[in-house]
């Protein structure tokens, strides 16, 4: 068994000021999904993009509203609230509290990758 303690691992930042901490997996794809953390400042807001494999995003604290390609409107973000995204579906999230917004991430992928609408 292996132990993560989150506070252990490094963060890696993203433009906008979010933070991910990846807890499961590596850059040599050592494990078959790849599980981390991201914590988005009020105001953040995702690029509108896709993976090419099914991703999973729970909500642990804060708020926000997410949408996607194909659907109308947009989901409120709040904990207890998991998305589940199929492979190519282009989309995105805002935080709209004054706190962060944290999310676990779930890819099923032994790497992260992230196609950016547009790019």
């Amino acid at each position: 068994m292996k132990v993560v303690h989150h506070a252990a691992v490094a963060e890696e930042r993203f433009p906008g000021g979010a933070t991910y901490r990846t807890l499961v997996g590596d850059e040599e794809g050592s494990t078959p999904l790849r599980t981390g953390i991201q914590v988005s400042p009020p105001g953040y807001e995702t690029p509108e993009h896709s993976h090419p494999y099914v991703e999973v995003i729970t909500v642990l604290e804060g708020t926000g509203e997410a949408w996607a390609e194909g659907e109308d409107g947009t989901v409120a973000l709040e904990p207890g609230v998991t998305l589940i995204l199929p492979p190519g579906q282009r989309h995105g999230f805002r935080v709209t509290g004054e706190v962060p917004l944290k999310t676990l991430g779930v890819h099923a992928s032994p790497r992260r990758i992230v196609n950016i609408a547009g790019e």
